[in-house]
């Protein structure tokens, strides 16, 4: 496994606390990429340094530590503009990668079908696209000889105008992938479509399998399932289409918000939203509000929703002693307790579940067959004979 560095940045804008945590979710997505981290560093700026992102005494650090250690990769949380990127090429002398790059690698490994490998080479020739200032440095002009005397054309100027065609040609295969699966949904309009929706490594995946006896690719790793996946259930005498879609994170590069959005067409028209919640992350109202503003993003905020709170088998908390004045915090309450918040009263509904060892399964059935029943009887009036 190839040595990694983690750096985080603390601003007046985010907190010790924050940035740790979102360098745990680094750590989690460098694991994911292959790579085992051995160090983190944060420095406390009011805003990242032009030229080096971090200042002038910890990147000497950072530089220092890397080559007495002889780490692989230094990973940045946020994202690094093309000069920061080339200058700190330079000082570190390894391979430099951003949050946004270590994503889009993880997604290329993890695409399957033609359209899953055709948006996310989408996204990475958009990423790259503004970054090939650093890529050609060493080279002056093209090569001169029979027809390439005159000005000619820088090399970086040529390869621009190549990844310019070739996002073009990606982005008209991607259209027409989108129509047919358009086709593919309006054969399946006459039936209810529910959606699973979520935070990476949610446990989307899992509960798909449970509820449709299907046997997806589910693993404790972000981002394993970014193919929507459909599959009919029948709950009594009822069918509907159960999708489970690609996971949601925080700081996703806005080139693959772009190119997944058709993707989650399959959120955009369905009729309800499981919104599956990994309830034992101490993160997982933040994960929430990331979910919600996807989802508000790609125009589906409108659709009914259930939020399915999941691996209660998995959760954990310290009681407080009782004579502890210090403030009640998450880490602090039962999950008898968090059900008796706004969480177990929504008013779209709320259920605390473990999707892995089926606790409370029945309960989620039955929650479901009735919000899917609802709906049917709304879009076909005439067919009630059937409950």
């Amino acid at each position: 496994m190839e040595k990694a560095v983690l750096i985080g940045l603390i601003t007046p804008n985010i907190s010790l606390e924050l940035v740790e945590e979102y360098l745990l979710e680094l750590d989690f997505l460098a694991r994911t990429a292959g790579a085992k981290t051995v160090k983190q560093f944060t420095q406390k700026l009011p805003h990242p340094d032009n030229a080096t992102f971090l200042g002038k005494g910890k990147t000497e650090e950072v530089r220092q530590y890397v080559e007495d250690n002889e780490i692989d990769i230094v990973i940045f949380d946020d994202e690094l503009s093309p000069s920061q990127l080339r200058n700190v090429e330079k000082i570190y002398n390894c391979k430099i990668l951003d949050r946004n790059n270590l994503i889009l690698d993880i997604f290329a490994s993890r695409a399957k079908t033609a359209k899953a490998r055709t948006q996310v080479e989408l996204a990475q020739y958009q990423y790259l696209l503004p970054r090939l200032t650093r890529m050609w440095t060493h080279l002056e002009r093209q090569k001169g000889g029979i027809g390439m005397r005159g000005p000619g054309e820088t090399q970086i100027e040529t390869d621009r105008r190549i990844i310019k065609d070739k996002i073009a040609l990606l982005k008209k295969k991607m259209l027409k992938i989108d129509k047919q699966g358009h086709t593919q949904r309006q054969r399946r309009e006459h039936l209810i479509r529910v959606a699973l929706v979520g935070y990476t490594n949610a446990g989307k995946s899992t509960l798909m399998n449970q509820l449709s006896k299907s046997d997806i690719f589910a693993e404790n790793k972000l981002f394993a399932t970014l193919d929507t996946t459909v599959r009919k259930v029948v709950f009594q005498n009822l069918p509907f289409l159960l999708a489970d879609t690609v996971g949601f994170i925080r700081k996703l590069p806005h080139q693959l918000v772009e190119s997944f959005k058709s993707t989650l067409d399959e959120v955009r028209e369905s009729d309800l939203l499981l919104h599956v919640v990994d309830i034992s992350n101490a993160a997982f109202e933040d994960h929430i509000e990331v979910v919600e503003k996807t989802i508000a993003e790609i125009g589906a905020s409108h659709i009914p929703s259930l939020i399915v709170f999941n691996k209660i088998d998995t959760y954990r908390f310290t009681p407080k002693e009782e004579d502890d004045l210090t403030l009640i915090t998450r880490e602090n309450i039962s999950l008898e307790e968090l059900k008796q918040t706004w969480m177990g009263k929504s008013n779209d509904g709320a259920i605390f579940i473990s999707a892995l060892n089926k606790t409370h399964f029945h309960e989620l059935r039955e929650l479901l067959y009735e919000r899917i029943k609802e709906l049917h009887i709304k879009r076909y009036p005439y067919n009630n004979f059937l409950y």
